[in-house]
């Protein structure tokens, strides 16, 4: 019989494979998604470096408390907005969009949508 992979399992072996030819820079860092079932969290890494630039996430208390009424594509298009913001006020105009594994709709795509308009250029 053949043992079947779990969806994470699978989605992390994607990661894995993309992040082979996806690095960030100080010139241009990684904008990097994960999602769980209930939170969006998103990171701006200078890989070379090692560090963690910006970040934002719905667990945050400031973030969760604007989200209101929002459903969970709304709150991705929000913390994109937050996470570009955050980005941009330390000096950080463009990224590469690490999708994390994730298809590319629903809250990851909401999310590089509100990071577009926050400012950020992928």
């Amino acid at each position: 019989m053949f043992k079947k992979r779990d969806r994470n399992e699978v989605r992390k072996i994607r990661h894995e494979r993309v992040r082979k030819k996806i690095s960030g820079t100080p010139a241009c860092p990684r904008l990097c998604v994960y999602r769980s079932n209930a939170h969006i969290y998103a990171q701006v890494i200078d890989d070379i470096a090692g560090n963690t630039l910006a970040a934002a996430s719905t667990v945050e208390k400031e973030i969760a408390s604007q989200l209101g009424d929002l459903d969970k594509k709304g709150a991705s298009k929000l913390v994109g907005k937050i996470v570009a913001e955050r980005a941009i006020e330390k000096g950080v105009k463009e990224v590469v969009f690490d999708r994390g594994g994730y298809i590319y709709t629903g809250r990851v795509a909401e999310l590089a949508a509100g990071a577009r308009e926050g400012g950020l250029d992928f």
